[in-house]
């Protein structure tokens, strides 16, 4: 495909302008020591800029390219994520927001790492860093099937120009760069978008959408795949929640007020922003293909459209709206792209540097040294994103994974952090083991996985038909409440010797092995010893 030069310009200066955007908001990290500031932008951030990134954050490529390809393949009502993922931000914002904000987190694995340790906060940073890099991949993707359609850049230039822009002024600024930056990307969706969808409706090549819209482009369920379907909406409803780009805007907001207010404004801007993808959806259905310049001058086969659906966005852009109006599309997706691209590699990288390099590492690590690692580290996931998008196919189905471990694994465990007191590491590590097992060993295709265990209704033609994910993520919630329950009784009634508490998270959590091998092991004498006081959860001995 030739190179569009004139398109390739206008990408060029809307990176430049992105770029000069987040690099004047990274002055107001100028010099900052405190990686805390950096990471939630000194706890800073208003109502206002808090909803538009908020909104920018979940509206992404994968957003609005995934929306546009499943209303074309399978309908609107099979196209879930919009609303799921909308719903999430509003249950967060009610059951979760205000907890987590007063009680003065930093990262999501904050509460993981004070209840269960570190070490169980290092695992269950897994999924979470698994999530992010989906998330991301899927983004890069969207981006580049975008310009290669557009403009015909490679798909692998593409995604890893946008990368490396995305990661630059990510490096710099810290939240402040992607918050601004996504002020104006999230001005630019909206004004693209809207902007390309009337010349697309009255293109000469598409019938009216409404005619027959039920059986063309709204559709039903299928009644085999029901099981399958209510599996996916709660997988996204819940597995909406436990995420660091959501939780750092939430932890970033001055009040806790705020919090919730940006969080259920931000569920509204999901469905709104959705709506311009579910028409260009079903534009392309309602769309005479064999009569558009994707034939009659570029000799493309018209059969080939179903098997390209993951770039139905760009070619409805391309096809069927004036090329200038595409441009003004290209940069909506372009803004897509980079308003949460930023904000994952961001996250993912915030948790590393906080809950594993220092507290599981270097707890002594000076402030100037979290920084840097979190700098090293946005490098890191920005490149196995980077990858994730060139090599994985269905951007929906990246879009879709993302929320898979994180709701079998992550959700029980930030529901029972989070209301449970008496849950602790022996229950969170059951649950964990639980949780991974059965959900791999139900299998993916998508990703190559074989199923080990075949669910009920299972089928060779048709897969897991069964909602397995929702059932291991309850056996994981529920492994994980009845150990912990399990544990806490035993310990605390003393059928178990405090000496077997080995995780020192129910009897012996404030207590050092020194002075309980001293006291035979009995947390009451240490406490009695006027000569030991709790000071942070520890027995230090006065001086």
């Amino acid at each position: 495909m030739v190179l569009n030069v004139p398109g390739l310009i206008s990408v060029i200066i809307f990176y430049i302008v992105i770029l000069v955007i987040g690099l004047w908001a990274a002055r107001r990290t100028k010099g900052e020591t405190n990686s805390e500031n950096v990471m939630l932008a000194g706890r800073n951030i208003g109502a206002l800029v808090g909803i538009f990134t908020m909104t920018a954050t979940w509206v992404g490529g994968g957003f609005i390219n995934g929306t546009a390809e499943t209303v074309y393949s399978y309908g609107l009502v099979n196209c879930q994520a919009p609303l799921g993922y909308a719903l999430s931000l509003v249950i967060g914002g009610i059951f979760f927001a205000r907890k987590m904000r007063e009680n003065g987190y930093v990262t999501m694995l904050d509460p993981f790492t004070r209840a269960y340790g570190e070490r169980m906060g290092g695992l269950i940073y897994i999924p979470a860093l698994l999530g992010e890099v989906f998330w991301s991949g899927a983004i890069l993707a969207a981006l580049g099937s975008t310009l290669r359609v557009i403009i015909g850049l490679s798909h692998e230039v593409a995604i890893i120009v946008s990368a490396c822009i995305a990661v630059f002024y990510t490096l710099f600024g810290g939240l402040y760069s992607v918050a601004y930056t996504d002020v104006v990307q999230l001005a630019c969706i909206f004004i693209g978008l809207w902007l390309c969808i009337p010349f697309a409706l009255t293109s000469e090549f598409v019938e009216n959408i409404s005619v027959n819209s039920s059986t063309e482009w709204i559709k039903e369920v299928d009644p085999i795949y029901v099981g399958v379907y209510m599996d996916s909406f709660l997988l996204l409803i819940f597995g909406g929640l436990p995420w660091q780009v959501y939780f750092q805007r939430v932890l970033s907001t001055r009040t806790a007020g705020i919090a919730q207010t940006l969080s259920f404004a931000g569920g509204l801007g999901c469905l709104i922003m959705s709506i311009p993808s579910i028409l260009i959806g079903a534009i392309a259905v309602n769309a005479d293909w064999s009569r558009t310049a994707y034939v009659t001058r570029d000799n493309f086969n018209v059969s080939d459209i179903p098997n390209r659906a993951s770039d139905i966005l760009p070619l409805v852009l391309q096809y069927l709206t004036p090329e200038w109006v595409s441009f003004f599309g290209l940069g909506a997706v372009s803004a897509a792209v980079m308003s949460s691209a930023d904000s994952s590699i961001l996250s993912a990288s915030c948790m590393f540097a906080r809950n594993i390099y220092k507290m599981i590492f270097r707890q002594k690590a000076s402030e100037k040294e979290i920084i840097w690692v979190m700098r090293i580290a946005i490098f890191g996931v920005g490149a196995l994103a980077t990858i994730m998008a060139i090599t994985v196919k269905s951007i929906y189905t990246l879009w879709y994974l993302c929320s898979d471990l994180v709701y079998v694994v992550l959700f029980p465990q930030l529901l029972c952090v989070t209301y449970l007191r008496t849950s602790n590491t022996y229950g969170s590590l059951v649950g964990y083991i639980i949780g991974m097992f059965f959900r791999i060993a139900g299998g993916e295709p998508s990703l190559g996985i074989d199923v080990l265990i075949k669910f009920p209704y299972y089928s060779t033609e048709n897969g897991q038909m069964f909602p397995f994910k929702t059932l291991c993520m309850l056996m994981s919630f529920t492994s994980l409440v009845f150990v912990s329950y399990l544990t806490d009784f035993l310990f605390k009634k003393n059928i178990l010797h405090p000496r077997f508490d080995i995780f020192k998270c129910v009897v012996n959590k404030d207590y050092p092995d020194v002075e309980l091998k001293k006291y035979n092991a009995n947390p009451q004498e240490v406490f009695a010893n006027p000569g030991f006081t709790q000071s942070s959860g520890e027995i230090a001995a006065k001086q």
